[in-house]
């Protein structure tokens, strides 16, 4: 009965040394969400559209709705993922063109259209319980190209 108890003694003594080895491994990080370019294209849109009314106030009432619209989307979609984006704003990619009002919206349009097109792609692709959100913002992103003839 001795030897048993010294014998459990010893081993429970290993187990934790060994058990450290446990925390030393690299995981592997998860793959990425497929909502990730989705939710970083609607954080990229609404800088486009802060970037059109700093170059152009007069668009302000237009476009600031659209621009907060994007960022909503952006901020469900990465609570949806479970992930946090990147920190900072997003730096929108200049368009040809920019300075005159017509050039900022036809930017804007195209835009807006990549983006309404991307969204119907991941509705279409996705399973049902992400599907209404992305139908949604698929949505939101037509009423847009609406809001900017």
């Amino acid at each position: 009965m001795l030897r048993s108890g010294a014998l459990l003694a010893v081993g429970a003594a290993t187990v934790p040394l060994t058990g450290c080895a446990l925390f030393d491994r690299d995981e592997p990080s998860p793959p990425p969400d497929p909502l990730e370019p989705l939710a970083d294209e609607a954080r990229a849109l609404a800088a486009r559209h802060r970037a059109a009314i700093a170059a152009d106030p007069g668009l302000a009432d237009r476009l600031t709705p659209i621009a907060e619209a994007h960022t909503a989307h952006a901020d469900e979609l990465r609570r949806l993922i479970g992930r946090p984006g990147p920190s900072g704003p997003a730096t929108p990619a200049p368009s040809a063109g920019e300075g005159t009002r017509s050039a900022l919206l036809a930017g804007l349009r195209t835009a807006e259209q990549s983006g309404r097109d991307n969204a119907a792609k991941a509705c279409a692709a996705a399973p049902g319980d992400r599907a209404a959100l992305l139908g949604s913002i698929a949505a939101a992103r037509a009423t847009h190209l609406e809001a900017l003839k």
